[in-house]
Parts: structure tokens; sequence; C-alpha cells
């Protein structure tokens, strides 16, 4: 098992190599607006530094958010057209699922990562492997009385500390522990998602209602 795992649904653009029995590389640079310039070199990065060629990779693992519509489908385009290109498996993980696998916490806690327009995605959790919840975003202060007292992780949390006061690192996803995460999973015989988007709301970019489709006559 070679498992290229990537993620772009939060700010930061995260890769790494997973071969059946821990993470042999990874890289992970943060900046919301490079995503589709950092994506390719930081997988050729992380290639040479694991000393591995592209085509011995057997499955691509990609965070499918939630997450903004620009910066998610930069990953899930590309680990598609690997997919594709290689003839190997794409299996979808949820981002938050990532994130909650790697905090170091223990019994029930939340995971939230920036919405952005003063929201949050967000999802309750029992243990690092067991979402309890389905991912939602919603405005913090709605949320209050269902997460003021649970440990949180994740820029969302630590970005309103009125909501989540007992929020800590991490901040992003990194795609060692989405990798981790994911060939556990596989290893334990479970069906990953398919790698399709967690779209929660519109994308920013809308048509304007009063638009008028000119044609020539």
């Amino acid at each position: 098992m070679l498992l290229l795992a990537l993620d772009t649904a939060t700010p930061a653009v995260t890769v790494a190599l997973h071969d059946g029995d821990d993470v042999i590389a990874s890289s992970s640079q943060v900046d919301a607006r490079r995503h589709g310039e950092l994506l390719l070199p930081a997988i050729d990065r992380v290639l040479t530094d694991a000393g591995r060629g592209l085509d011995a990779v057997t499955g691509i693992v990609v965070g499918i958010g939630p997450g903004p519509y620009t910066g998610l489908r930069v990953g899930l385009m590309t680990a598609d057209t690997f997919g594709l290109a290689l003839g190997v498996p794409v299996h979808g993980v949820c981002t938050l699922d990532g994130l909650a696998h790697a905090a170091a916490v223990e019994g029930p806690f939340v995971v939230a990562t920036d919405a952005r327009r003063k929201e949050v995605y967000w999802a309750r959790y029992a243990d690092p492997r067991t979402r309890v919840t389905e991912p939602a975003v919603d405005r913090p202060a709605d949320i209050a009385e269902q997460v003021r007292d649970l440990p949180a992780v994740g820029a969302g949390a630590l970005l309103y500390p009125e909501t989540f006061p007992h929020a800590h690192a991490p901040e992003h996803v990194s795609a060692a522990a989405l990798a981790r995460l994911a060939a556990e999973r596989l290893a334990a015989g479970a069906e990953l998602p398919a790698p399709r988007p967690l779209y929660l709301r519109r994308p920013d970019a809308q048509v304007p209602k009063n638009y008028k489709v000119v044609t020539p006559k």
C-alpha cells in the first residue's frame, strides 16, 4: 500500500504519503489564496522526500471538506485526475475527521474550522475516531449552548473563544492525520466515501438576479 493523501479544504495545503504502516513523508503550508499554486509542488516534494515515484502510488486519499468552494475543488479535482491517470481508487475522508484524528482529546469534543462570513464548519465527536453529528455550518453564537463546555480543536474554535473557551491546537488539518485515518479504516475493511465535496452552502459567486441573456439577432 502507498497512499497519497491531500487536503485543500482549509487554508492549509497539505500532502502526505502513507506506506501501510505509517506516514513516510509529509508537507503542509498555510496560504488560503494559493492552493492551486502550491499543491502540485507539494506532491512532488513529498514523493521526492520519500524516494518514491508517482507510479508506486496505489490509492489517493482526499479531504472532502466541508470547506470553501474554491479551495476545496482544487484538491478534489487533483485527486480525481491522479486517480484516473494512475488507475487507482480515490477515497474521500471528511476534513473534520482528519482534524479530530490528530486531536489529543479524551472523551467528547468538537472540531470547528473557519467557514468565513462569521460562521464555522463543525461537528461533535465521541473520541478522535468517532463522529456523532453530521458536519454543519452555523454562526458560533447559535451553537454556543451545545459546545461551550466541550474541548474544541480547529481554526474556527480558536477564532471564537467566547463560544469555544476550551479550544486548542491543531488549527488546520494535516494530510498525515488524514492518511493515518484512511489507512486504519481501509485495513479494517471499511468503505470510504466517494470523493464528493461537502458543500454546506452556495459558492460566493452568484449569477445576478436581474441578469439578462443577450443573443445576436
